[in-house]
């Protein structure tokens, strides 16, 4: 079964494990202060982010699509799983983990992940920056020492925030995030291999320590992994919470499948099967949420450092994963002790990073459509739903699409082939180009009914032009057919393309016309029988 782990998943293992192994190893220490910081950031705590990397990286990695594809906690899921935890508490989260990840699977196994690619660029980009932004606000009230506000949009929180903040917490906090922020901008440039925020959070944690300084830390962790335990919930509590899997299940589709698709344009490892990716992020999620982790899904930076530090296979995947676990059992003691500050310091520097402003210009230069998807779902985002925002941007996008294509569509009167004959001053000769759809055919039919057709005896409607037919355009065809040949002018179809014939046919458009014998295929035909009517008509014939 293709959605299954096979044998081909770990082909050249031989050859590359040494590399996979060091990626592994590289992506594991930029993970580790990522998936506490989303942990505390969606609400369930350091622990949760950190099972999740754990759990969830290593079931993705064996069931999911993607050969270098690196999953866990994320800020877009830390930012979707905040509210519903404030909202439902922190035990409705390994219900509503369990039941988005069944979600994932299900549509998976159902053939979905296709539909990734129906989202437009403008509105990946309006949603990534958005995402930032959450991620930037969330981090607001630790990077100065305060607690978060609770049942209020990151805005809001921050905003309140700033301005109730207390003088003699934001002092050290800020200390702290300043040091973070400096590190891992400067680190980088002295050594591009150096784990600039793993260095910086280790850094600041003894400074804190060794001054004594009064900042919140992240506190005990567990010294091992929890024992599973299945989620406990009666109907009505998966009535209630069926609305927020929902959203986190769409979340964890698109984000994953992006991610796979991205990894799948950056690496030698060869392509993604979309609906077996579904299937893995899916179980990742339920695993993580038997240990009590929060939902998964691939997580792009961590991806993208997988890719450009050698990953060929799922092995690195999983031994970032095992790295973790390392931290689990070995080090959990002193990583409570870094402050909060740090982590939203780590945050805030990675929400910066996800802002291109070479991709932002480009995007508002291109044009007004991709503009506007783009600026909508970045404020949607922002301000309201992430899932409604890709949902609103797909058909804000969809819009100024159909508006382009019903500009380009159009009717034209064209010249018959020469040589000119007798009786040719009564044929009209009309070409449908573009599309007859919902957005034009009302259009076309105004411009072709009330054209002088004066002199017509004949009017050939030529289609061999029309890229897109749908039932309006079909039913607008027949309509204008039909008043034609009220009018005693005979209407000629020509050059029906296959595509389209039975859509017609089902509509009646061989009812509107005089003679079945007036659906043509070819112009030079068309013309001909036409001319035949035309010079009947002068004759007087009927």
């Amino acid at each position: 079964m293709p959605l299954l782990p096979h044998r081909r998943d770990y082909a050249g293992l031989q050859r590359s494990w040494r590399r996979d192994v060091l990626a592994g190893v590289t992506v594991g220490v930029v993970a580790l202060p990522l998936a506490l910081a989303f942990g505390i950031s969606s609400g369930v705590g350091a622990a949760a982010g950190l099972v999740t990397a754990v759990v969830a990286g290593v079931v993705a990695a064996v069931f999911g699509g993607s050969h270098v594809q690196v999953s866990g906690p994320t800020g877009a899921m830390a930012v979707v799983l905040a509210p519903i935890v404030a909202q439902y508490g922190v035990g409705s989260v390994a219900v509503v983990t369990a039941l988005a990840g069944v979600i994932v699977v299900l549509a998976g196994v159902s053939g979905l992940g296709r539909s990734v690619t129906f989202i437009p660029w403008p509105v990946i980009e309006g949603f990534t920056l958005g995402i930032a932004v959450i991620i930037f606000l969330q981090q607001i009230p630790s990077a100065i020492g305060q607690s978060v506000p609770e049942g209020q949009r990151p805005l809001v929180a921050a905003a309140q925030v700033l301005i109730d903040a207390d003088a003699a917490t934001i002092r050290p906090a800020l200390v702290v995030v300043a040091v973070v922020v400096v590190a891992m901008v400067t680190l980088p440039r002295l050594h591009p291999a150096i784990p600039a925020s793993l260095v910086a959070v280790a850094a600041v944690t003894v400074l804190a320590s060794v001054a004594g300084m009064t900042t919140a830390r992240i506190g005990v962790l567990p010294s091992q992994l929890p024992t599973p335990v299945w989620p406990q919930a009666d109907i009505a509590t998966v009535h209630s919470l069926l609305g927020a899997a929902l959203a986190i299940a769409a979340l964890a589709a698109i984000e994953s499948l992006l991610s796979a698709r991205v990894a799948a344009t950056m690496s030698e490892a060869g392509s993604y099967d979309p609906n077996r990716e579904l299937v893995g992020q899916g179980l990742a999620s339920v695993a993580s949420g038997l240990f009590g982790g929060m939902p998964a899904t691939g997580a792009i930076a961590r991806t993208a450092v997988n890719v450009r530090s050698g990953a060929r296979t799922r092995m690195a995947a999983i031994t970032h994963s095992i790295l973790l676990l390392g931290v689990v059992y070995l080090v959990s003691g002193p990583v409570g002790a870094i402050p909060l500050a740090a982590l939203a310091a780590v945050l805030m520097v990675t929400a910066v990073r996800m802002i291109s402003w070479r991709i932002i210009v480009r995007i508002i230069r291109s044009s007004r459509a991709a503009a506007a998807s783009f600026t909508i779902t970045a404020v949607v985002t922002v301000c309201f739903d992430l899932v409604q925002a890709v949902e609103i941007g797909i058909v804000v996008t969809a819009v100024f699409a159909l508006a382009a294509v019903a500009r380009r569509s159009g009717v034209r009167r064209e010249d018959l082939p020469y040589p000119h004959q007798p009786g040719d001053e009564h044929i009209v000769l009309l070409r449908l180009d573009g599309a007859m759809f919902f957005g034009a055919a009302e259009r076309i039919s105004t411009e072709i009914l009330d054209a002088s057709h004066a002199e017509a005896r004949v009017v050939i409607i030529a289609l061999s032009q029309l890229g897109m037919l749908d039932a309006t355009g079909a039913h607008t065809l027949a309509c204008i057919a039909e008043e034609l040949e009220s009018r005693g002018i005979t209407v000629i179809i020509k050059g029906v393309r296959p595509e389209h014939r039975d859509l017609l046919a089902n509509i009646g458009i061989i009812a509107s016309l005089r003679h079945e014998n007036h659906l043509i295929e070819t112009l030079e035909e068309a013309v001909a029988h036409a001319r035949r009517h035309a010079t009947a008509g002068m004759r007087g014939a009927p």
